[in-house]
């Protein structure tokens, strides 16, 4: 008798929705379509150097409850429309969460918030969200950890990210070459820059990687490369924070030594932060001072804000407190307005 040697420690499989039928049955609009193209180009211009206005990625560390969400979104927006001029929010809409040992996965993956895992459930309702922001009129971004499940939602993200834990992973930065908004790469988990650095350079050019077609069929897609890639400073395990004026430039003459754009984007949290939120205040005005001293390099800032300040544990959705974190502690909204009115009044003095 033939000894099983596959799948031994597979117990269990359920059927995955294809991406063509789950677009099929949440389609994008025309006008959203438009609204989304438009500020992929802005996004680009504004990394560029092109554009004046300083891009803000703000918003939740994770997404577990959409109503809160887009609640978050109808409130961030109002207070944008008076710093249009200045500034571009794109919400932080981030569907899954890369842990270091265990723990919650994200909405994509545990929608239930039980480890029930019913990941059809969770893609369904990544989509709707994204539709909903959409239908707002404002941009999204989203962190691409898992490597097949853009096809699900990538025609609907305006920005895209890979995080520190995946930037030195090749199938990512592969799909980072094929994606069609502008992504950025975060320096690694110690805080060095050069792997970031390496990963844009290999997101530039074409590859040939194994993936899903909206069909659902494995295949194996060719990219053109992404020349939209940029670097995130978000500090580091054993660097420490990396937003001082002595780091900024040296990132910028490490890009620059590659010939790629002295340009990049600041994460006022995680390790600038050390994790505590009220500091990202602390970040946010040296990289405005900075800005004035005539550092261009910076184009912008990551902020994590909710409606309600800080975080609180996992708990049945029906026990949360509404509108708080459940991942990394977060500003308050009422405490990032004053943050984002700053970074406008910084970009209109530098114009």
């Amino acid at each position: 008798m033939t000894e099983r040697t596959d799948d031994i420690r597979i117990s269990r499989a359920q059927p995955l929705i294809t991406p063509w039928i789950l677009q099929e049955e949440l389609p994008l609009g025309d006008a959203q379509a438009a609204a989304i193209a438009a500020a992929r180009r802005d996004i680009e211009a504004i990394l560029a150097g092109d554009d004046p206005r300083l891009l803000v990625i703000v918003g939740p560390c994770s997404v577990h409850d959409p109503e809160a969400l887009l609640d978050y979104a109808r409130q961030l927006q109002s207070l944008c429309e008076p710093l249009a001029d200045a500034i571009l929010p794109v919400l932080r809409v981030y569907f899954e969460k890369p842990r270091t040992v265990v723990g919650w996965k994200g909405l994509i993956n545990d929608p239930d918030l039980d480890d029930s895992f019913h990941i059809n459930r969770g893609l369904h309702l990544a989509r709707k969200v994204l539709l909903d922001v959409a239908a707002l009129g404002l941009p999204a971004a989203s962190e691409f950890l898992d490597t097949t499940f853009g096809q699900y939602y990538a025609d609907l993200v305006s920005f895209g990210a890979i995080g520190a834990r995946t930037v030195e992973s090749q199938v990512h930065r592969e799909l980072a070459s094929g994606l069609s908004m502008p992504v950025g790469f975060k320096n690694g988990t110690t805080g060095q820059v050069d792997v970031a650095i390496d990963a844009i350079r290999s997101a530039r050019h074409s590859h040939w990687f194994p993936s899903l077609t909206k069909e659902g069929t494995p295949a194996i897609l060719r990219s053109s490369g992404n020349p939209h890639c940029h670097l995130i400073l978000r500090g580091g395990r054993d660097t420490g924070p990396n937003y001082h004026p002595q780091a900024v430039q040296a990132a910028a003459e490490a890009l620059a030594a590659h010939r790629l754009p002295a340009s990049l984007i600041v994460d006022c949290s995680h390790g600038n932060s050390d994790k505590d939120p009220a500091r990202q205040a602390q970040v946010l005005s040296s990289l405005c001072d900075q800005i004035e001293q005539g550092q261009r390099a910076i184009r912008g800032v990551m902020l994590e804000s909710h409606l309600v300040s800080g975080n609180q544990p996992m708990a049945a959705r029906e026990a949360l407190a509404y509108g708080q974190s459940i991942t990394d502690a977060c500003l308050s909204l009422a405490d990032t307005a004053p943050l984002l009115e700053q970074l406008a009044a910084t970009a209109r003095r530098c114009r």
